[in-house]
């Protein structure tokens, strides 16, 4: 029964309050991982296992959260996930050692795994089912904006106090969600006569842990040059193998793959991951585009990601009522694509002399692009689940949602490493003699540095090095844009995969319950 009034709106607050603190958690430490480093004396390999612990456990839990809910009572579990990330987050920022601080990341991903989806999944209860619209818009302004906000927020509260705040700042927040969510969440039925699938739980986690380690850590170790990253992808392959097969064959399963039935939800699933890919994708190459080749400092470009932040949370509810009039959310879908495509064309066009208002009128267009894509997207993938399925329907479409980004970051960063070397090797080819271009450049250098009162054979040697540098830093840049124009080639030919979902209003769906 969907609840009215201010107790409908109390409750929505509480569930983004709640799914906003996993979300930022994502990101929000990855600005604090140098001084993180420097205060525990920590190796940057052995501080990385601060962001990986936490992905790993969160995509691990978000799969069997509808079960977890069905089983302990959607509002206890949800309770004590908010509960237990926030005790968690006060150990996070008291930890001494570096091994303290990975596992009680560990610890807070896995209590952050049962926040997002449980919060979706009691918001589109709570929520009119025609007016599922409005209720998918709400929970994507934490969705979307709370990757992007994390850096920035994370970046101001490290220069302004100190890194265990980052972790200190989710405890009355917590607290506050824990109580309203204990006051006004109504309670579900449980389900805890049926047998527990141990084995499915254990399949799930080692094929979704091992695939998550591989996409967060095969770049940094060569991928496949480490016998651990091979042995932990051949792993995951089977292990989702087996996990499938036990789960299809079983009479209590913790994932409930019977919900593929729905056409709308099992195609959802592939545009949720192209989603994740898009937008965890371009948070991360756009910040390192950034401060790597454009001199812009982190809270600069914070502040240039906010503005489009902003701009999704505006259009948000203006989606969710044009869903709830019956336009077409593949229509809308469809825009939404080609504009993260127009934002990522923008930057592959990028110049060493771009700046601060070049890269704002794109980011707004990825923010009008977001919106456009994440409440249709959503929209479209679990208007046709009811009861139970809208639990598990949430845990695995956001666990491809995170799976697309991490893809999206693995594919962005390897591009990267390759293709600065090919780049390299492209641009070397026109230091010759025989090039006026480089021979006035180069000549020019020369003259300057010798004006400077350097000799003939230092001028040269300095000269050589001031071109090392314009290649080093071209070289990077053709490759920035090769990632923004890859990023924006795999969202505009996924958008054949909207048409295979059936064209439906809301309020047919609605009646259909």
């Amino acid at each position: 029964m969907a609840e009215t009034g201010f107790k409908k709106w109390i409750i929505t607050i509480t569930v983004i309050t709640a799914s906003l603190l996993e979300l930022i958690d994502t990101t929000i430490v990855n600005v604090a991982l140098p001084h993180i480093q420097g205060n525990l004396g920590a190796t940057l390999e052995d501080v990385a296992w601060v962001v990986t612990g936490y992905a790993v456990a969160n995509v691990i839990v978000l799969p069997m959260s509808g079960w977890l809910g069905s089983r302990f009572g959607r509002k206890q579990y949800f309770m004590a996930s908010i509960i237990v990330f926030t005790v968690v987050s006060f150990l996070c920022g008291n930890a001494h050692t570096m091994n303290e601080l990975v596992l009680f990341r560990v610890l807070q991903g896995f209590a952050g795994g049962g926040l997002i989806s449980t919060a979706q999944a009691i918001l589109l209860e709570t929520w009119p089912r025609e007016q599922i619209g409005t209720a998918t818009a709400l929970f994507g302004l934490g969705a979307v904006v709370g990757p992007t906000v994390g850096p920035t927020i994370g970046g101001w509260i490290v220069e302004t106090y100190s890194w265990p705040w980052i972790f200190y700042v989710n405890i009355p927040v917590g607290a506050l969600a824990a109580f309203f969510t204990y006051t006004f969440v109504r309670e579900t039925p449980k389900d805890s006569s049926r047998p527990v699938d141990w084995w499915g739980i254990i399949l799930l986690a080692i094929a979704v842990g091992s695939l998550q380690t591989v996409l967060e850590k095969g770049e940094s170790e060569d991928w496949f040059a480490k016998t651990y990253i091979l042995v932990l992808t051949i792993t995951a392959v089977l292990g989702f193998l087996l996990f499938i097969w036990r789960e299809t064959s079983t009479n209590h399963p913790i994932v409930n793959f019977s919900i593929m039935r729905h056409r709308s939800f099992s195609v959802g699933m592939f545009t949720s991951f192209v989603l994740g890919f898009g937008l965890y994708g371009s948070v991360f190459v756009f910040p390192v585009f950034c401060q790597n080749l454009l001199g812009f400092n982190a809270q600069q470009t914070g502040e240039l990601l906010f503005p489009g932040g902003l701009c999704t949370i505006v259009m948000m509810p203006f989606i969710g009522k044009m869903l709830n009039k019956g336009i077409p959310a593949q229509f809308m879908a469809t825009a939404g694509m080609f504009l993260f495509f127009v934002f990522t064309n923008m930057l592959s066009h990028s110049t060493l002399a771009t700046g601060e208002k070049d890269v704002l009128i794109p980011l707004l267009i990825r923010g009008v692009g977001m919106a456009l894509l994440f409440v249709p997207l959503t929209t479209l993938a679990m208007a046709d689940l009811k009861g139970p399925e809208i639990g598990q329907g949430s845990g695995l479409n956001n666990m491809m949602r995170q799976l697309g980004g991490s893809f999206g970051i693995a594919v962005l960063t390897t591009v990267i490493h390759t293709r600065q070397g090919l780049h390299r090797s492209n641009l070397l080819v026109n230091i010759n003699q025989y090039n006026p271009a480089f021979v006035e450049r180069f000549n020019g250098y020369v003259h300057a540095f010798v004006a400077k009162g350097q000799s003939m054979v230092d001028a040269t040697t300095m000269a050589y090095r001031a071109m090392e540098g314009v290649i080093v830093r071209q070289s990077l840049l053709l490759t920035y844009d090769d990632a923004y124009w890859l990023s924006g080639m795999v969202m505009l030919f996924s958008i054949p995969l909207l048409y295979l979902q059936p064209f439906k209003k809301l309020k047919a769906a609605t009646d259909a319950h």
